[in-house]
């Protein structure tokens, strides 16, 4: 893991040791008003602003599992309106399918999901990366036997995969659409 976060140019990740609350689930929205704030895309635009175009998340945050990321869906709630999805991007109890056809539907602000139901969704086209302006690893949680998404093979290796992709990597800390790399 260490190495691909070498191959990530070191600006697109964000200094995020300013956040002094325990990063829990309900700490979560308090996080991303801090570090994200207004998005760059559009000023005065807030986080509870979807882009305009649909599937095109402006936030995408990444979990070790699908009841992690249900827990930061509903945390994240505060930011959804009838015009700002906050998408679950997991596999629990949603079907690929079904995922599909929701995503490339909706306007979404934040998608919340594992690595590889992302993957997934991107290679079949339906999430897109256009509007992408922060990635957010929950790198913080510790599941019940004592793992993060960063310890466990399962989601460690689709996570170098997602952020290795071209279409990500490239736009990582530079100029105008970049991409920030946040760690909660």
């Amino acid at each position: 893991m260490q190495r691909i976060l070498t191959e990530i140019v070191a600006t697109a990740i964000l200094d995020t040791t300013a956040h002094t609350e325990t990063r829990t689930s309900d700490h979560l929205p308090k996080f991303l008003e801090q570090f994200a704030g207004e998005r760059r895309s559009k000023k005065g635009s807030k986080l509870l602003n979807a882009p305009e175009a649909k599937s095109s998340p402006h936030t995408l945050i990444i979990a070790g599992g699908g009841l992690r990321a249900a827990d930061l869906t509903r945390a994240l709630r505060k930011f959804q309106t009838k015009d700002c999805m906050v998408a679950k991007l997991f596999a629990k109890h949603i079907k690929l399918k079904e995922a599909v056809e929701t995503v490339k539907k909706s306007r979404i602000g934040m998608g919340v999901g594992t690595p590889q139901r992302v993957i997934d969704l991107l290679e079949d086209g339906a999430l897109k990366t256009d509007c992408l302006e922060r990635i957010v690893i929950d790198a913080s949680h510790i599941d019940t036997k004592k793992r993060g998404i960063l310890d466990m093979k399962e989601t460690q290796v689709p996570l170098v995969q997602l952020l290795t992709r071209a279409d990500l990597k490239e736009r990582f800390g530079t100029g105008e659409g970049k991409i920030e790399l946040l760690f909660f």
